[in-house]
């Protein structure tokens, strides 16, 4: 199994490295720090696994997994998160996660997970079972032109990256666009969310789980 982790708290991929260090046939071919150097090392290093977090910085680990799985289906994904809402369930399976597990599971169902996930099979966690069953049986999922659904994949990433605080000349070169492209995203993004505001912008990427106060956090210290 070759294994990429995708999570930016140091000491649980450290923890994660030793563990599966005592796995036979498995293998660690690298951590990426955030989502969208998740992606670029999925095509690099092509690994069967990516261990996806979702609270990341610059792409969060929903989008990094849509990216991934259009771009690479061959490559599975594993959600790992502290996370257990509806929001961020519903959100890594419809972006293509195949399993979801939640960061205090012991070291053995994350195990049973990956391997059912590379054996193609899904695998959810006893404390997501319910939510997913309930966003089923409820018809939860977001309405097609309501919330994040009204803006493009290139719009949720502007976002993210003016809620965690960085600058247009910063995200243009994150993104490898001009200046004035990201100007026109974040117009396009303030009219289609009828927000008029970064702080009315940033809350709304917090709320719809786009990104999160931990990763904001980070990324301004």
């Amino acid at each position: 199994m070759r294994i990429l982790l995708a999570d930016n708290h140091k000491l649980f991929c450290e923890g994660l490295r030793t563990l599966f260090a005592g796995q036979t046939g498995v293998e660690i071919v690298g951590v990426a720090t955030d989502g969208r150097m998740a992606v670029r090392l999925a095509r690099e290093l092509s690994p069967d696994l990516v261990i996806m977090d979702i609270g990341m910085p610059e792409l969060n680990g929903i989008d990094a997994t849509r990216q991934i799985r259009s771009e690479m289906p061959r490559i599975k994904v594993l959600a790992v998160s502290m996370h257990a809402d509806r929001q961020y369930v519903a959100g890594m399976l419809s972006a293509g996660a195949a399993g979801y597990v939640v960061k205090d599971s012991a070291f053995s169902d994350l195990m049973k997970a990956v391997e059912m996930v590379l054996g193609g099979g899904c695998y959810l966690s006893p404390d997501v079972v319910g939510v997913v069953v309930d966003d089923y049986v409820q018809r939860l999922a977001p309405v097609p032109g309501t919330g994040l659904a009204k803006l493009s994949e290139r719009e949720r990433e502007v976002l993210q990256l003016m809620a965690e605080g960085y600058g247009t000349i910063d995200i243009g070169e994150r993104l490898h666009v001009s200046r004035k492209t990201v100007e026109t995203h974040r117009k396009n993004i303030m009219v289609k969310l009828e927000l008029h505001s970064v702080a009315d912008l940033t809350k709304f990427a917090v709320r719809e789980g786009l990104t999160s106060l931990e990763t904001m956090r980070v990324k301004r210290n």
